[in-house]
């Protein structure tokens, strides 16, 4: 079969992840009419609508969507082809999105050695709580707190993540909680990681805590545990750092297991960037350096 015309798709693939004509010939450089031009033409060639027009507004079909991941995923592939053909020059780019609790509480400390091993890498670190597509955005590698799952991606387990509570050594002015009971009278910080499987393993019977602020960013909470605002029931990899330095100050010796974990992942076209191969096993070491695959239960 013809290969369609290679600017219809581009403009079509920009198209459907805008959901909008308009801001999709922004990015191209082109006018609406044209980028609507080139895709009633890919419309024609494959003989099937790939947009629902309803006047100016437009919403691509479920059809169109899957071609759409399909063409963004081929246009990675050239543009990175290229870039391996083209002299290496100056710094060597890496793109990596994190979630922004172990972006900060754990990786951006320790991003110093990886530059300091490689200086010809300029790392740019993105931060989000939504899943990216990968190939599409153009990142080398995504660092995903999850189940492992990831069709269509390389991924590299990193490390199991447990929950435990931790406060501030100034809360309430030293009167810190001595066993898992008077948890009931203490303020209670709460993020996405629900108390109550914590609760059970301490053999407590407590509500799950309801009212106040719920964090959806850990490293806010573990902040807000830090200026003594309450107890925070926190990931390891993410508190580690304050409980080092004794800004924070670990509860009892009961911890439960996350049912997520951390991975890598990358799309199987970048894995021959050298940049890529060293940060991939730069990261493995550094987790394995840390012993946070035994962390302490």
């Amino acid at each position: 079969m013809r290969i369609p015309n290679l600017s219809a798709l581009r403009a079509f693939e920009a198209a459907v992840r805008h959901g909008n004509f308009s801001r999709a010939a922004a990015e191209l450089c082109l006018t609406h009419g044209a980028i609507s031009h080139q895709i009633r033409g890919l419309e024609q060639e494959l003989e099937v609508p790939l947009f629902v027009r309803h006047g100016r507004r437009v919403t691509p079909t479920e059809e169109a969507r899957q071609y759409a991941a399909t063409v963004a995923r081929c246009l990675a592939e050239l543009a990175n082809g290229a870039a391996q053909l083209r002299p290496q020059q100056g710094l060597q780019r890496l793109s990596v999105t994190s979630i922004p609790s172990f972006a900060a509480r754990w990786l951006a400390p320790r991003l110093g050695r990886f530059i300091e091993q490689h200086p010809e890498i300029e790392v740019v670190l993105q931060l989000g709580q939504q899943l990216q597509d990968l190939a599409r955005d153009g990142i080398d590698i995504g660092i995903r707190f999850g189940r492992g799952r990831y069709p269509g991606l390389e991924t590299v387990h990193l490390s199991s993540e447990i929950l435990y509570p931790v406060v501030s050594p100034r809360y309430r002015d030293g009167d810190l909680p001595a066993c898992p009971q008077d948890l009931a009278r203490a303020t209670l910080l709460r993020s996405e990681d629900a108390w109550t499987p914590w609760f059970q393993a301490a053999g407590l019977s407590l509500p799950e805590p309801a009212g106040g602020v719920m964090f959806e960013d850990l490293s806010m909470q573990v902040r807000s545990a830090v200026d003594g605002d309450g107890v925070a029931l926190v990931r390891h990899l993410v508190a580690m750092e304050e409980i080092a330095a004794g800004r924070l100050v670990r509860l009892f010796d009961i911890a439960t297991p996350c049912a997520y974990e951390y991975y890598l992942a990358s799309p199987p076209h970048v894995l021959q960037k050298p940049q890529v191969r060293a940060f991939r096993e730069w990261l493995k070491a550094e987790i394995a350096r840390s012993q946070l695959l035994k962390a302490p239960s």
